[in-house]
């Protein structure tokens, strides 16, 4: 052949290849515009798994058509894309439309997988591409220029069906409410969902089985990385391992193993490879709380569905309607709660439904064969069940027996006999019992002290406050140690506590004035027995100015622990606290405005310095006048940190329970929702401003809504300057004054987004030719609006009050 027929040849052949080019390039791939037809499937790359068109077994079955993923190792669907909508007659394509859209495709059905929003002729650029991977995740990617995927727009992996695969996930999304759980087939005749499902309870974050909405087995709390309910079983030893994902967004559990993936079944088991547990069959374990049956079967012996023997009745029973989408475990319990029900079964050929037979029916009689007919169930009072009984699970509730009254009157002998018994061993047991629990205590209260003593000073000098012939206080190490004081020396201090001594009471408890026998001058906060703080606050606080040293922040000279006694001992501020001064009318004169600019910027420092720049980021909490200590100099200082926070140092926000703080102070985030982060803090330090400048409390009666909507109401009227406490006599800075309540109103902002950050706020402060952004109008919220509405009456006071809220 010349070589001009060669060349001809060749360009005939390379066209007719690009004239009949596969509808995919690659086995795992689906391309934009190409389509999946039954007799064509998706096989990941190292043939793990497979996509393609499928029909169940059994006549009815085969004019149905399934898309699923089957793991090629197990002969198993993992995952079907619509095993509630089956394609019937016509098998359908998959395919991908020029806008995106992943959607199945037949003469008769159009059911979409995917919808890009809002797919017009206008994005018709969009290129995307769907994948079936070697995790068994079949993902739907947008690309990029180079080919390269972009993000993913659709996963297999976010809709499970009855299957978990190691990668999936168990949980939900907060933001969008969208949940990742297993629904059981309805039997295991058809792929419809099912009456159990599997998933994560948001309110416990546990572990749950459902049936019909019921829960029925919990896996129990997270703790040391496994759920305390698995533990026993085989799911936790076969290695199934969990792990949790929690952050403000989403919730969800996942699981690493190499034994395969995690199924639930239509009779509720959960099947790991083989191996599971089950409330109503198999495996019983920790956790189960199946429904009590009636007073009238506490005789009976309960079957539950069992598949191992066949027979047929000779009439037919009643039969429910088929749209109750009954399963066999629905007609068990529907069966159970009725107490003339003897017999029942599934009433479909796909193994759905339930037919009953009662005592109405007692004629009918059961033929056995073990090649024909369904399985049929009996409720029976026996004591010793039929051979074919003696095949199905029995399930006793271990209600007692009541057949005859001679039984009845032996067992009351028996049980009175063995009560008293039981009562004499009871009862030593119980002396016994006391007896250990108080050399316990006594034990236990032995090693609180060094526990707490470890705890506080953990990282910390600490040293004990005597000389070395124990006869009085002797500052030791550089003055910056921590040290553990005598309560005796505490008593001595205090006069034995006098009232004369006293400087005030806070949540935590009363504050006391010391002198100890060097002269020094201490305060001594012991915590009160009534008080709604305990150990966990003293240690907290303890342990937090323990670790923090800053100018503006209270120094910790040590803590006592005797007994039931906690007392901290500070440094004594001679001055007391902000709120003497600042919200009384003769001692407020003391403070010009020099010096109140001086007490707002010593703050603002010390809040940076929590937030950003100590060894632990703290969120105090309970910043308020009174938190607020001043020194010789009126220097501030601040105190009280058994209310505080420690964040780590990359964690932004998390949400609590249990709200803790004084009304006036919260921010609405926090006081409604819980919410913490250092935004709380700002809010907090933004009031504070506004009282220094106004000489007012917050929640003023002077004022028809709060300060924060007094000061707003001045600042867009254009009159800022009549919120300046009067005391100050023009003696400042107007520009100053001005600038401080604009900050103020920022620091107060309704959202948390809106407020400023410490370090921002130490910027407007220092620098008067920083651009502020104007304030946004306030909602004037404020608590005693809210516990007004809620309760008609309320009294503010500068108490920490503690306040818990469920959700």
């Amino acid at each position: 052949m010349s070589l001009s027929k060669r060349i001809l040849c060749f360009i005939i052949l390379t066209c007719l290849l690009l004239l009949t080019k596969a509808s995919n390039w690659r086995e795992d791939t689906l391309l934009q515009g190409h389509e999946l037809a039954a007799t064509n499937r998706l096989i990941s790359p190292s043939g793990l798994y497979t996509l393609r068109f499928f029909q169940l077994d059994g006549s009815e079955a085969n004019s149905k058509f399934y898309l699923g993923i089957s793991a090629n190792k197990y002969y198993y669907h993992v995952w079907v894309a619509n095993r509630d909508n089956p394609i019937h007659d016509d098998p359908g394509v998959l395919t991908i439309d020029e806008h995106g859209n992943l959607k199945i495709v037949s003469s008769t059905t159009t059911i979409m997988l995917y919808s890009v929003e809002g797919a017009t002729a206008s994005n018709k650029s969009v290129r995307v591409r769907a994948t079936l991977l070697d995790t068994g995740n079949f993902v739907l990617g947008e690309l990029k220029g180079d080919g390269s995927v972009k993000r993913v727009l659709w996963q297999s992996f976010d809709y499970p069906t009855d299957t978990i695969l190691p990668g999936m996930k168990i949980g939900y999304d907060k933001k969008s409410g969208h949940s990742w759980s297993l629904t059981a087939r309805r039997s295991y005749k058809t792929l419809w969902s099912g009456s159990f499902s599997f998933s994560l309870d948001p309110k416990t974050n546990q572990l749950v089985s459902r049936w019909r909405g019921e829960i029925i087995w919990r896996s129990g709390p997270w703790r040391n990385g496994s759920f305390s309910n698995l533990e026993s079983t085989s799911l936790y030893r076969k290695n199934f391992n969990f792990s949790l994902f929690s952050n403000e967004n989403v919730t969800y559990f996942e699981y690493g193993s190499v034994s395969g993936y995690v199924t639930m079944e239509p009779l509720g088991r959960l099947n790991a490879s083989g191996v599971g547990y089950s409330c109503v069959d198999g495996e019983i374990v920790a956790g189960c709380s199946m429904p009590r049956p009636p007073m009238c079967r506490e005789d009976q012996h309960l079957y539950l569905p069992n598949w191992n023997s066949l027979g047929e009745m000779s009439g037919k029973g009643y039969i429910y309607d088929q749209r109750e989408n009954l399963t066999v475990s629905d007609c068990w319990i529907k069966c159970l709660n009725n107490c003339s029900c003897q017999a029942y079964t599934y009433a479909f050929p796909d193994a759905t439904g339930c037919e009953i037979w009662t005592t109405h029916h007692a004629s009918y009689f059961l033929e056995t064969n073990s090649a024909v007919g369904r399985p049929i169930f009996f409720f029976r009072t026996a004591t010793k069940p039929s051979k074919f009984m003696q095949s199905s699970y029995i399930y006793n509730f271990n209600y007692p027996s009541s057949s005859h009254a001679e039984g009845k009157t032996r067992r009351i002998w028996i049980a009175s006999a063995t009560a008293a018994v039981l009562l004499l061993i009871i009862s030593i047991m119980t002396l016994f019992i006391m007896l250990w629990r108080k050399q316990k205590e006594t034990v236990e209260k032995r090693k609180k002290r060094p526990i707490l003593f470890s705890d506080i000073g953990k990282n910390t000098e600490i040293s004990v406050a005597y000389d070395e012939e124990g006869e009085k206080w002797s500052e030791k190490g550089t003055g910056t140690d921590t040290h553990i004081f005598d309560f005796i020396t505490i008593l001595e201090a205090t006069d034995n506590f006098s009232s004369s001594n006293k400087l005030g009471e806070g949540g935590f408890g009363p504050v006391y004035k010391g002198k100890l026998s060097n002269g020094q001058e201490i305060a001594i906060k012991r915590l009160s027995k009534s008080s709604g703080q305990g150990s966990v606050e003293f240690k907290n606080e303890a342990m937090l100015i323990v670790k923090l040293q800053h100018t503006n922040l209270v120094r910790l000279l040590g803590f006592c622990i005797d007994r039931e006694e906690r007392i901290l001992v500070y440094e004594y501020m001679r001055n007391k606290s902000l709120n003497l001064y600042i919200f009384d009318s003769n001692r407020r004169k003391v403070l010009d405005w020099k010096t109140r600019y001086k007490i707002i910027e010593g703050i603002a420092q010390g809040l940076v310095y929590l937030h950003q720049y100590s060894r632990l980021k703290v969120i105090h909490r309970d910043l308020k006048a009174s938190n607020i200590l001043l020194d010789d100099e009126l220097n501030p200082k601040i105190s009280d940190f058994g209310m505080a926070r420690i964040f780590k140092l990359t964690q932004f926000e998390e949400k609590t329970n249990k709200v803790v703080g004084t009304y006036g102070y919260m921010s609405p985030e926090y006081a409604m929702n819980g919410v913490i982060s250092t935004k709380i803090d700002v809010y907090s330090f933004g009031i504070l401003l506004l009282e220094i400048v106004s000489g007012k409390k917050n929640n003023n009666d002077d004022y028809s809504v709060n300060l924060i909507g007094h000061a707003w109401q001045l600042w867009k009227q254009g009159e800022a300057l009549k919120l300046i406490d009067t005391m100050l006599n023009g003696s400042c800075s107007h520009i100053q004054l001005t600038r401080c309540i604009h900050i103020g109103l920022l620091c107060t902002q309704d959202q948390s987004k809106d407020r400023p950050t410490m370090p921002e706020v130490i910027s407007f402060l220092s620098n008067e030719n920083t651009l502020l952004p104007p304030p946004i109008q306030p909602s004037l919220y404020t608590i005693t609006c809210l516990k007004e509405a809620e309760h008609k009456s309320c009294s503010i006071n500068e108490i920490t009050m503690s306040m818990t809220s469920g959700r």
